[in-house]
């Protein structure tokens, strides 16, 4: 146990790791790119189709090191009829808080049981699309890219909700109304904005901004049947922190994870009123994590309806598609890495090393972009909410 504990946290293994996760992220958008300039203008069913795979061949193997590798768990909250007829059946838009630097990756955890991983999308800055592999991933399958200004964005939700909502497969749509991971300074502009405005004093979240929410819930009304009300909290007494660098550790973490069905048609159409059931929905949001931060129970202070939790069941497929990854990859990447780094020869051997810390900055970039001090602003100068 202490030797296998000894290698999870070894530079090697992660350095391993990054080199199989960022090259079969490059093939992979290769191949995306491929098709998404010669299949898809001629069979954009059979893209999507396609797509799905590759898509899931990427994001499983961070699902990998969420489940196999760190061995995380998650309790699931939901009405067990409900989640046998709908769950990974039909399109969903899904609100979720966005308070941990991993909420994003126990989303990926839970929908890869559903099987619906492959066709998880997200709101997105525009930037992000530019960033190999992650942003041309997201890019080729359709994700939402938002400029921050609200006359060019309008235009991008309305055709992207039209686009997603054509999918031939359930595809799950993820927003955050928050726009940015919670910490305490965001907090407090955010009870200052709320107090101008007269809006709910949230004590676990942040002033939700509406308006991504109700512009696009006037396109998906009739393509996307439900709303999927998300709540996700960690044990808070954990010695763990629920970050990447702790599951790339190999450290496990326990999440709870509650997911209310909410039919569309329930949400007012008019405008000012779909904000204000926004607003509703989050001071609801912030009575069961208040609850559950004081009792380790999402509805024993809240007042909402008490669901029975039921485990994570772990999917093979993320095992064997990272392994055949780490296969394919590594094997050739090593031995190339090892001729140049023995070649006796000061050039390769500088090469050898330049290559290998590229591998390792990718890595800890990536995290870094996780981490909920990297978050964007809120409420600060030139960031005004809206």
């Amino acid at each position: 146990m202490v030797d296998l504990l000894v290698i999870k946290q070894s530079t090697i293994v992660h350095l391993c790791f990054a080199i199989s996760y960022f090259t079969s992220g490059l093939i992979l958008s290769l191949i995306q790119a491929v098709l998404y300039f010669g299949l898809k203008p001629f069979n954009k069913v059979l893209y999507r189709k396609i797509n799905y795979y590759l898509a899931y061949s990427f994001y499983s193997q961070l699902v990998f090191m969420s489940e196999w590798w760190s061995g995380s768990t998650l309790s699931i909250y939901i009405k067990k009829d409900e989640y046998d007829k709908y769950y990974g059946k039909e399109h969903g838009y899904l609100v979720m808080n966005h308070s941990y630097e991993i909420d994003w990756l126990m989303g990926w955890h839970f929908c890869d049981g559903i099987q619906v991983l492959g066709n998880c999308k997200a709101y997105a800055k525009k930037s992000i699309q530019y960033l190999p592999p992650i942003g041309w991933m997201w890019k080729f399958s359709e994700f939402v890219f938002l400029e921050r200004s609200f006359e060019k964005d309008k235009e991008i939700i309305m055709k992207q909700i039209s686009e997603i909502g054509d999918y031939p497969d359930p595809v799950w749509l993820l927003l955050t109304p928050e726009g940015t991971r919670f910490t305490k300074t965001k907090h407090e502009a955010s009870l200052k904005f709320a107090k101008e405005k007269n809006l709910p004093l949230l004590k676990h979240h942040l002033t939700p901004r509406t308006r991504g929410f109700t512009t696009s819930l006037q396109y998906f009304r009739k393509k996307i049947p439900a709303i999927y009300n998300i709540q996700l909290a960690f044990d808070k007494d954990s010695k763990i922190p629920p970050t990447l660098t702790s599951l790339l550790y190999g450290k496990p973490v326990h999440g709870h994870i509650y997911i209310q069905r909410i039919p569309v048609e329930t949400v007012p159409e008019d405008e000012a009123e779909a904000a204000k059931w926004l607003h509703d929905l989050f001071v609801t949001k912030d009575k069961m994590q208040d609850s559950f931060l004081n009792t380790g129970d999402f509805f024993l202070e809240s007042g909402v309806e008490r669901v029975e939790p039921f485990p994570s069941k772990p999917r093979i497929y993320s095992l064997i598609n990272t392994l055949g990854w780490a296969v394919v990859t590594l094997t050739p990447m090593l031995y190339y890495l090892l001729c140049l780094l023995l070649s006796g020869k000061l050039l390769y051997f500088s090469l050898g090393c330049t290559i290998l810390a590229a591998f390792y900055i990718l890595l800890q970039k990536s995290i870094g972009m996780s981490k909920i001090s990297q978050g964007s602003s809120y409420g600060t100068a030139g960031n005004k909410i809206k």
